[in-house]
């Protein structure tokens, strides 16, 4: 069974270049070899629970009522994937409790806080291996995380470069392993179910995959220069508004947490980090371009954000052309594989073909014969649903429909209301926090997760969406 997964999972990868390509990707695919296929071998996942009869006479009271009020367990057996590596749960207590004695409330989610974290610590460690806070340091980045001498925190890495040698840090997120244009190689993604209190159960599956060697470029050269002052200043572009608000806590979290203990350790070259916090919002509202521009203002070095890949894309340019370094935690679009970022955009979250393998390869998996994709209209979006639907098609499973809606629609009714007539097997959820109305209508319409077989992404399957479908929002 795992070597099943291992050559679908390695064929949708040799597919994803043209997908790539089309996004702006010049480079032209070739076949993976079977060494490379051989490398994305994974743990294999259980199926999703059978329906119970329990579960329909819920799903069948919901539908009688009319009311937004959650009855309890309507999102039971929704399963979908978010990265994360073995090494995150041990983590995880220590962030949480910086992040409460700064007066902030209890972490409930932790998406992306171990790529936030990490994201300060590379750059930081690119810093100290140039000499300068100044362009010239993302030269360095790809280098700090393969090739080179292990090393797994700040200090000891620092003490590698100190020494003269050359460190491959393996963050907490995952071993990063960064391509030439500035993206892992790696990946490594939790498989989540949610349970009976519309919550993420306990029981989780790590699979890890890895991009045939097809798939390597060569180094992307930094081709903006700017001068650097001696004081490396990060800024946040991370979500406190919008529709990716929920990863706003975990994200700032772990970049606070990672500059409270470089600065502890000494700082950057012999000096404290400087921290500016800044918000990305989303492109409904719109602040992000409002954000960048008070960033560059106050002359950061690095900025990290945004969380949402079309939020990236509408900034990208000005950051770039300031010589700035960009670096996400949770971009996952393939139209910024092969973006023209001079050099100085990456990312530690694995792109799109990855993460949309995976939960393709779990629908396969749990044996439905036909799909149904929801995804809202934007990069990361149509980028997953585009994956999802070649290999679901390259596995036999039938695409009855893919719909690409807009996520500020004042209701999802007929996007569900197409579901139901297509009457598929399995649905596929890839949304921000706009998911919670969609499963509300799916629930009131008879198709919730307790009656047909639903699956989520790193955009919606956290604690919040529990939260949001229970207060009806």
């Amino acid at each position: 069974m795992q070597k099943a997964r291992v050559r679908r999972v390695g064929a949708l990868l040799v597919g994803l270049s043209l997908i790539a390509a089309a996004c702006g990707d010049d480079e032209e695919a070739t076949p993976a070899t079977e060494a490379a296929v051989e490398t994305t071998a994974a743990p294999e996942t259980t199926a999703a629970p059978e329906t119970t009869e329990a579960a329909v006479e819920t799903t069948e009271a919901a539908v009688e009522t009319t009311e937004a009020t959650a009855s309890g367990g309507e999102l039971a057996g929704m399963k979908g994937t978010t990265p994360k590596s073995a090494d995150v749960s041990d983590w995880v207590p220590a962030v949480d409790e910086f992040w409460q004695a700064q007066g902030n409330e209890a972490l409930t989610d932790f998406n992306y806080a171990a790529e936030s974290y990490d994201a300060v610590v590379v750059t930081a460690l690119a810093v100290a291996k140039a000499g300068t806070d100044g362009s010239a340091h993302a030269g360095e980045v790809v280098g700090i995380t393969r090739d080179g001498e292990k090393c797994t925190t700040y200090t000891d890495c620092l003490a590698i470069i100190e020494a003269g040698g050359d460190p491959d840090y393996d963050g907490v997120s995952g071993p990063h392993e960064f391509n030439g244009n500035g993206e892992p190689l790696k990946g490594s993604y939790a498989v989540l179910t949610f349970g009976e209190d519309n919550r993420i159960g306990e029981d989780e599956v790590l699979i890890e995959a890895e991009a045939p060697e097809s798939e390597i470029v060569d180094l992307v050269p930094v081709s903006v220069e700017r001068e650097g002052d001696g004081v490396l200043t990060i800024g946040s572009f991370l979500p406190e508004t919008g529709n990716l608000a929920f990863l706003g806590a975990p994200t700032f979290a772990g970049v606070e947490f990672a500059i409270s203990e470089i600065n502890a350790a000494g700082g950057v070259l012999g000096q404290e980090i400087v921290y500016v916090q800044g918000d990305s919002g989303d492109l409904d509202n719109g602040v992000g371009p409002t954000t960048i521009s008070r960033l560059l203002g106050e002359n950061v070095d690095v900025i990290i954000g945004a969380a949402s890949s079309s939020v990236t894309l509408s900034v990208i340019d000005s950051v770039v052309a300031a010589g700035v370094t960009m670096f996400s935690p949770s971009n996952t679009s393939p139209a910024l594989s092969g973006y023209d970022d001079k050099g100085l955009y990456f990312r530690n979250a694995p792109a799109d073909g990855l993460q949309g393998a995976i939960v393709a390869n779990l629908i396969v998996e749990d044996g439905n014969a036909s799909a149904y994709i929801l995804n809202l209209n934007d990069a990361y979006g149509n980028g997953i649903a585009a994956v999802v639907a070649d290999v679901l098609e390259a596995s036999g499973v039938e695409v009855l429909g893919a719909v690409a809606y807009d996520p500020a629609a004042a209701s999802f009714d007929a996007e569900v209301d197409a579901v139901v007539a297509a009457d598929p097997d399995a649905v596929v959820l890839i949304s921000f926090d706009e998911g919670s109305r969609i499963l509300r209508s799916a629930v009131e319409k008879g198709i919730g997760p307790t009656v047909k077989l639903w699956y989520g992404t790193d955009g919606n399957m956290g604690n919040a969406l529990g939260e949001n479908f229970d207060a009806g929002s």
